[in-house]
């Protein structure tokens, strides 16, 4: 079983919120979260928080989707914060080099 996503907006950033498991099951819902913001991109520098406060488990597919959100976004110019993370995921992302990617706090 997947997980699911919440999302606040305001006028210069979104907040992506996922609890459960992050996997490929969440791939459209993922997709979905960001893609009003990318595709009508009227403020190039909207910011997006990614919070893993209730993620329980991440995958390979989801560092897939994590990394589309950067590109998408803007690649190099794309700000994007990775929060809260529990340790066994941090050390996920960290060994995936992520770090030099997106902030993460």
């Amino acid at each position: 079983m997947s997980g699911t996503i919440t999302v606040n907006r305001n006028e210069n950033e979104t907040s992506i919120s996922i609890k459960g498991r992050f996997n490929f099951e969440m791939h459209s819902q993922f997709r979905t979260a960001y893609q009003n913001e990318i595709d009508g991109s009227v403020n190039k520098n909207r910011k997006f928080i990614i919070d893993l406060t209730g993620t329980e488990y991440i995958d390979s597919s989801a560092l897939g989707m994590l990394l589309l959100l950067r590109e998408e976004a803007g690649a190099n110019e794309a700000d994007i914060e990775i929060v809260n993370a529990r340790p066994e995921i941090r050390k996920i992302l960290e060994t995936a080099n992520f770090q030099r990617l997106f902030k993460i706090n």
